[in-house]
């Protein structure tokens, strides 16, 4: 009698692709174009430009205006704890798979925000926006075996210049591969955010759709990656 081999985690391969990381990257670049373009010049994902505009208008004494980058602000911090919630042992024994739900949360939500009339204030959408950000940045945090980031590209950009800096110095192999990984999610983001500004120009508020979309596809990779393989007998 032979031992069952024990299953893949095949999902959690996927949550770490670069395929995925890519494709989220380009979320974030999008989700930033389209409310700094469409929602009053404020970032979804890029906290620390909220930040820099915050201090602007503080030292220029528009303080009336510096309110406007404290609801993302805080909606972003209340993403992460959402994300760090849903990561706890007692919620992962309900939710059974919490990536997927994840994904699933943030169609939905993109959904309804391109069905919201422009009469809807601006600091609404951002708020809804920044806290989708913060779930998902602190959801997918992992690129292959190092840490990235799907919603600002600060942090990549770093990881990049550092590697391909060992792979030309002391050429270290994995490190170019690294620099190659973190070059393409770069790539993504900054696709992403041309995609937005493009989408907004067609689409305006309904541009929103296009990243629901994108996150389908997302969803799509797991669903794809865990379908169980065809037996033998099956195959005949």
């Amino acid at each position: 009698m032979t031992t069952p081999r024990p299953e893949p985690q095949i999902s959690v391969a996927t949550a770490k692709s670069v395929r995925l990381g890519v494709l989220l990257a380009a979320v974030g670049g999008f989700l930033d174009a389209y409310t700094y373009v469409t929602r009053g010049g404020v970032f979804a994902g890029a906290q620390t430009g909220n930040v820099v505009l915050l201090g602007v208008d503080v030292a220029g004494g528009r303080w009336v205006e510096a309110l406007v980058f404290l609801p993302p602000l805080t909606a972003f911090v209340l993403g992460v704890m959402t994300a760090e919630f849903i990561a706890l042992p007692a919620i992962e024994r309900i939710v059974r798979r919490p990536v997927r739900a994840v994904l699933c949360y943030e169609i939905l939500v993109l959904v309804i925000v391109g069905f919201l009339p422009a009469t809807v204030p601006d600091a609404v959408v951002s708020v809804v926006l920044a806290h989708v950000a913060g779930v998902q940045v602190t959801t997918f945090r992992v690129l292959v075996d190092s840490p990235f980031n799907t919603t600002m590209t600060t942090g990549n950009l770093r990881t990049m210049a550092m590697a391909a800096f060992h792979r030309v110095v002391e050429h270290d192999r994995e490190a170019g591969i690294r620099a190659r990984r973190f070059g393409t999610v770069i790539a993504g983001f900054l696709g992403g955010a041309v995609l937005g500004a493009v989408s907004v120009e067609l689409f305006a508020l309904r541009a929103i759709w296009v990243v629901a979309v994108m996150l389908i596809v997302a969803l799509a990779l797991f669903v794809f990656d865990e379908r169980p393989p065809r037996s033998a007998a099956a195959k005949r």
